[in-house]
């Protein structure tokens, strides 16, 4: 049995990734676009440039992308852990001591997701892999084209 999940753990990982990015992206996406509803429930959205509502937004949303894609995935997965630990720290916790109580389980909980993906990687179904196989396959065939001099 554990064999068999095992084998099945880059699969899962990259079910993961391609949901937690795409719902990190349409959380960008409400404050950005005003879509499902915008920022404020009524369509609003956040104000360009605004600190940090607008930029945080940017960031889930290219970060969401990213994530959900599987590209960059370490990268925008860091950029996106630490911009939900800002959002925590700065914006819910001085509401209250704990994540129920200041309205932060988000914050919290997409910080922790895209921590995990830090160090997991894209897992399956990520254009990182792909992009990786296909860099190892042309770095094969040009070691193998190589002529060996005498």
């Amino acid at each position: 049995m554990t064999a068999r999940l095992n084998g099945a753990q880059p699969y899962a990982l990259g079910l993961f990734r391609i949901v937690i990015g795409l719902l990190f992206a349409c959380h960008g996406a409400v404050a950005l676009f005003g879509v499902l509803g915008g920022a404020d429930g009524k369509g609003g959205t956040a104000a360009t440039g605004a600190w940090p509502n607008w930029y945080a937004a940017v960031i889930e949303l290219v970060g969401g992308i990213l994530v959900l894609l599987g590209l960059g995935t370490r990268i925008a997965a860091f950029i996106s852990s630490g911009a939900m630990a800002y959002a925590y720290f700065k914006v819910h916790q001085p509401q209250g001591l704990w994540p129920i109580e200041n309205s932060g389980e988000g914050a919290a909980m997409y910080c922790w997701a895209m921590f995990l993906l830090i160090f997991t990687g894209s897992g399956a179904f990520g254009l990182d892999r792909l992009l990786a196989k296909r860099t190892s396959t042309q770095e094969q065939r040009s070691a193998d084209q190589t002529p060996v001099a005498a």
